[in-house]
């Protein structure tokens, strides 16, 4: 497509402030965590819920932190994310920031404007609220436990900024994929994926799912946000690169995450 980030173009990061800390994390305030039927599960496990906690340490352009809050400032307006400490899906992962950074800072390159976009995974909605501050029509997915928090912080940070109203539906991974979203009648311009890759049962689903919006010829383009964390990880961006023609536009090494563009194989 026109006008897509080349690779060869600089990565720029900017900081919004100094980010001020309200309140500490109480100990019964901890995500509860579903054993694992395997060490590498429990591991990977206690891994999130420890990056859970610390991630107020990490590099992040947030203004400032307080608990269940975080402040933002994207495409010109603040924003403000109401997180829950019940389920990884509400909470802000680096994964999210910096594709939200990379689509504010590469406007030129990938423009938005007038775009369908969806984002699978959603979560909190940062990326989504982004996209559609950027002029997209959004359509953010996630579980349907996630929808209630997700819808609240859409509608928080786009009523009145946004030149359409993001739109939220209930997507479950690999499951009633042409029944919810036939295809081509749900076509999108871009699909949007931020941290979405780690020790799961569902990366399969998730590929599935993302060859179901992404088919040959359509002329959709995934971008996808992921910190390495895992094995499972790497495998899955093995099988990823089997399906899609992949361009990796930028890595960050201190947060080790990377940004891919895709586009389906033929």
């Amino acid at each position: 497509m026109e006008g897509l980030f080349s690779a060869s173009q600089p990565f720029q990061q900017k900081y919004f402030g100094n980010r001020k800390e309200e309140g500490d994390m109480k100990p019964d305030e901890k995500p509860q965590v579903e054993g694992g039927t395997t060490d590498e599960a429990l591991t990977d496990q206690h891994l999130m819920t420890k990056e859970a906690l610390g991630r107020r340490n990490i590099w992040e352009p947030s203004v400032y932190y307080a608990l269940g809050k975080e402040s933002f400032h994207f495409a010109g307006q603040d924003i403000s994310i109401r997180e829950s400490m019940d389920t990884y899906g509400a909470l802000i992962w680096p994964g999210a920031i910096a594709l939200s950074q990379f689509l504010e800072n590469n406007q030129e390159q990938m423009n938005l404007m007038d775009k369908a976009v969806l984002e699978l995974g959603a979560g909190t909605g940062l990326v989504s609220i982004v996209a559609s501050l950027l002029g997209a029509w959004v359509t953010a997915t996630d579980q349907s436990e996630i929808l209630s928090n997700l819808t609240f912080n859409l509608r928080r940070n786009t009523k009145g900024r946004s030149r359409y109203t993001p739109q939220v539906a209930a997507l479950s991974w690999g499951q009633d994929l042409e029944r919810h979203f036939p295809y081509p009648s749900c076509h999108y311009d871009y699909v949007l994926a931020a941290d979405v890759i780690y020790h799961h049962d569902f990366l399969e689903e998730l590929l599935k799912t993302m060859l179901h919006f992404c088919r040959p010829g359509s002329g959709t383009t995934l971008l996808l946000a992921n910190k390495i964390r895992f094995q499972s990880d790497l495998r899955f961006i093995e099988s990823f690169r089997s399906k899609f023609n992949t361009m990796l536009l930028t890595e960050l090494p201190q947060q080790e995450v990377r940004i891919y563009k895709a586009t389906a194989k033929e």
